[in-house]
């Protein structure tokens, strides 16, 4: 009797329902994705953010072979187990950071943790920065003042005098880099625009150049008073020594003109610290490169990255836009369209260094060539004129076939045999002959012939980084365009066509609005895919440093001929590139930090225009 209760019972237990088991390893693979993701950022967070605190520097004793003690200073980076020859238990090293690379040759070394004796966080110890060599860790013995005067450190008046002075350097510092980039840029750009005045008349083989060489001995003249004041503010740089001593004990001076800022790690508050790591955080994103990158900020990198993404965003979407209207509204689905949409979803997976190397040779050599100095095998006159008749034959004839036969207006004749064939064959040739009288035109030599051979577009330039960028992420924008259009129901398209409007006017107005999100969606993909690529930019225009922004206050302010810095070439030079991998590793973290927030800034307000676009127009089930 037991036996058939429980045979019962076991029989109206609840069955695990199938597929459960599924479900949970769906689970647990986005539960394993998230954490990735989440270790990921928080990994970048933690080392891009201590990067900017402020740490204490320790003084070690250590006990040499000879038995004799020497004494080292630096920030703590890391303790590791250094396994022993025999396999035996490994002896502890201490990584650290001791700066003043112009007298060590390093600015990180190795010390054995058995050889310390003795560890301390000496207050008066000084960690500055420089604009060569990077930090230096001292302690200061006195200032030699250009009066011939000199302030030991002893006197109260020492942190003063010294403060004051790294301020007077700073500031004279950056009045040197006006001078140097803004006011003698401005002359040299009005020289070199004078010269290729020079040169248009000596080609064309008339006009008077005395007004040009005038213009020029004048600029000339301003350069020599310009490079004169800034000759004497860097001698007034050197003309104030500082004294000090290191760790080791070795004396050595230092021009207070090299010095960017200072403080004294180990007598900061906690209000201090912080206000280290302000200014830290200020200058990294405000501030620009120096030392191979390894030191300064990344401001121009910042902004040459943002520019790029946005003229590239600017590019790609009414092209894609354009060519997803065409291809879900306009064209008969048959056998030509589909195989356009393989092409297109396969482009989607061509490498970047391919679109790349396309860019360098279409946009670089090509436009940028034509476009400085026309073209190199010019057609003859009467060929090209009559080019360009053709030319336009061929397009009256394309549009006036297109408006009169056929078309979504059923109230046009259908087209015969011939006029289906000459429907393409006209729009083919007119775009043949067009391309041709553009590009073989004798009486074009460019508009930049004068500067040639020094090419102005015919290099690289954000202009083709920006149109190469647009083209890799073409498809993004097209597959989500035309999502975002199918999406859009049919009682609506009718609804707008019963009410009298055309095929174009509902189009535009109804099914164009409601689509709107998701070509938003289509832009927010292609401008995250487009930020952090890098392959593409190091062949069409990106460079280690930039002289110049590509947007400033000079005329005409867009210069889209200019090279450019970028976050991701950024990250890569120093990764890869840098002459001291060490001390660049904390860059890296920082630069990777900033480009994820660009981007996600970016993001945020393209998905912000998208939420507001969905709320005015809600038709699309997308």
């Amino acid at each position: 009797m037991s036996q058939e209760v429980q045979a019962t019972a076991a029989s109206t237990r609840p069955r695990r329902a199938k597929g459960e088991v599924q479900v949970w390893l769906t689970a647990v693979g986005l539960s394993t994705g998230l954490i990735m993701i989440i270790g990921l950022l928080g990994l970048i967070l933690w080392n891009g953010i201590t990067v900017f605190w402020p740490k204490p520097v320790v003084e070690f004793a250590l006990r040499e072979a000879d038995g004799k003690t020497t004494a080292v200073a630096g920030e703590v980076v890391k303790t590791r187990l250094r396994p022993a020859d025999d396999g035996s238990a490994g002896k502890e090293e201490i990584q650290i950071f001791t700066g003043n690379k112009d007298a060590y040759g390093l600015a990180f070394r190795f010390i054995d943790g058995e050889a310390v004796t003795g560890r301390t966080e000496p207050r008066d110890l000084i960690l500055a920065e420089r604009m060569e060599y990077g930090d230096s860790l001292f302690y200061p013995i006195g200032l030699d003042l250009a009066d011939g005067s000199r302030v030991e450190v002893a006197d109260e008046k020492f942190d003063e005098t010294f403060s004051q002075l790294v301020r007077e350097a700073g500031e004279r510092r950056r009045e040197i880099l006006h001078i140097e980039k803004k006011q003698i840029g401005r002359l040299n750009e009005r020289i070199r625009s004078e010269e290729m005045a020079i040169r248009r008349l000596e080609r064309s083989g008339g006009g008077d150049p005395a007004p040009h060489q005038a213009a020029i001995e004048a600029a000339q003249k301003e350069y020599e008073a310009l490079a004169a004041e800034a000759r004497r503010l860097r001698a007034e740089q050197e003309s104030n020594i500082l004294r000090y001593r290191l760790a080791s004990g070795e004396e050595r001076t230092q021009k207070l003109g090299d010095f960017v800022h200072y403080y004294r790690p180990n007598d900061l508050s906690w209000f201090g610290r912080l206000g280290v790591f302000s200014y830290h955080f200020f200058e990294f994103i405000t501030g620009e490169p120096r030392e191979a990158n390894t030191e300064g900020g990344i401001f121009p990198a910042i902004f040459g990255t943002f520019v790029m993404t946005i003229l590239m965003a600017v590019m790609v979407s009414p092209l894609g836009v354009i060519a997803a209207i065409y291809l879900r509204e306009y064209a008969a689905q048959g056998l030509m369209v589909r195989i356009v949409r393989i092409c297109v979803n396969n482009l989607a997976g061509v490498p970047s260094i391919v679109f790349g190397v396309f860019g360098l040779g279409f946009f670089v050599y090509g436009v940028g060539s034509f476009i400085d100095g026309g073209t190199k095998t010019p057609m003859p006159a009467v060929a090209w004129w009559l080019s360009g008749l053709a030319f336009i034959v061929n397009a009256v004839a394309a549009i006036v076939l297109a408006m009169n036969y056929g078309g979504s207006n059923p109230n046009l004749p259908k087209p015969n045999a011939v006029i289906r064939f000459l429907k393409p064959f006209t729009a083919v040739c007119a775009v043949l002959f067009g391309i041709a009288t553009l590009v073989f035109n004798p009486y074009f030599d460019g508009f930049y012939s004068e500067s040639l051979p020094t090419p102005t577009f015919g290099t690289g330039g954000i202009l083709w980084a920006s149109l190469t960028l647009a083209l890799m992420t073409l498809p993004v924008v097209i597959v989500a365009t035309e999502e975002a259009l199918a999406a859009v129901p049919r009682g609506v398209r009718e609804a707008a066509l019963a009410c009298g409007a055309s095929k174009w006017q509902m189009i535009q107005r109804v099914v164009l609005p409601s689509a709107l999100p998701g070509v938003m969606t289509g832009v927010i993909l292609a401008m995250a895919r487009g930020a952090g690529e890098v392959a593409p930019l190091m062949i069409t225009g990106v460079v280690k440093l930039a002289p110049s922004l590509p947007i400033d206050l000079s005329a005409p302010f867009i210069h889209a001929e200019r090279k450019f810095m970028h976050l991701g070439f950024h990250i890569y030079d120093l990764g890869f590139q840098s002459p001291d991998s060490e001390g660049a590793k904390p860059m890296v973290f920082a630069t990777t930090l900033f480009l994820i927030l660009l981007v996600v800034v970016m993001n945020l307000t393209a998905i912000r225009i998208r939420t507001q676009l969905k709320k005015k127009y809600q038709a699309s089930a997308f």
